[in-house]
């Protein structure tokens, strides 16, 4: 862990990241690529040390109320959170200034901080977004080795929906010949079923790959899968999309089971959802009459 000053904290969509790299030692972490100009070890973290102090300043001066997000680039609760509270005190400025909130997360670490998401969602809208990539404990415990199983972010999602937070799932990577199955695909489709999610994010079945993040990637498979580095080089070369022989099958497997049980699986229509601002009728009614 290191600390550094920002300059500023919001992006122009208003996403930040308080945290740059990460300790969840995911195989296939697009983050780790080198066009995103991290200057340091990725398990390395670098804490942004003010940014409470800009958060609050941009929060107090936006003329108008918008979602902010949060997980783009870093998973925010990786354990440093545990110590730190970044996020947690940022949730807290959020839910003073009467923002909505959305975050991505593959953590029950989250629910650690359920109180205040609850708290936000009462206001405006919180909603959390959890990655999925396999059914298969023994698979994820490879493939994502120091983050929370599968069953685990299913038990959390779960426990979102009971507390009224909506959740949306990222069905995303798919690695071709590991876990481009259909019977993974539905099983992580009946887990979003049974635990009530808004919709699903799926860009296809597949992955990306680039300097950085590539040779991770290769040196993991040499590791945990034995010759399927040379099919990967053999079947994509050196491609950016990776993409899945069974795509087909397995996209119109993943639209079917979605609309037949009524998720939301249009990308477009999610990321408005997710970007949409909403502030509660009772709380519009105590502005009018403050």
């Amino acid at each position: 862990m290191h600390f550094v000053r920002a300059k500023g904290i919001l992006s122009s969509k208003n996403g930040m990241n308080i945290y740059r790299g990460c300790t969840h030692g995911c195989i296939y972490c697009d983050s780790r690529s080198k066009c995103y100009h991290m200057e340091h070890d990725f398990e390395d973290i670098e804490v942004k040390e003010n940014a409470i102090e800009l958060l609050e300043h941009s929060l107090a001066h936006k003329r108008k109320k918008c979602m902010i997000g949060t997980g783009s680039m870093t998973d925010p609760y990786i354990p440093l959170e545990m110590k730190t509270e970044n996020i947690r005190k940022t949730l807290e400025l959020i839910y003073r200034y009467g923002f909505g909130f959305t975050v991505i997360t593959k953590s029950s670490r989250i629910l650690r901080d359920i109180d205040l998401l609850q708290k936000i969602n009462e206001k405006a809208k919180c909603v959390v977004q959890m990655t999925m990539t396999t059914y298969s404990e023994e698979l994820c415990r490879k493939i994502e080795p120091n983050v929370s199983t599968t069953r685990e972010r299913f038990e959390t999602l779960k426990k979102l929906n009971e507390a009224g937070i909506p959740t949306v799932v990222w069905l995303s990577p798919i690695l071709p010949f590991i876990n481009d199955t259909s019977a993974n695909i539905s099983g992580i489709l009946d887990m979003c079923i049974e635990a009530k999610v808004y919709g699903v994010l799926c860009f296809g079945m597949g992955l990306t790959l680039r300097e950085g993040n590539r040779e991770y990637f290769y040196q993991q498979l040499d590791k945990y899968f034995p010759a399927m580095k040379e099919q990967y080089m053999r079947v994509f070369g050196d491609r950016y999309v990776v993409e899945s022989p069974n795509n087909s099958v397995l996209m119109k497997l993943f639209h079917k089971k979605c609309e037949e049980n009524g998720i939301v699986h249009n990308n477009d229509h999610i990321f408005n959802y997710l970007n949409t601002f909403e502030e509660k009728e009772e709380n519009l009614q105590l502005s009018f009459w403050d």
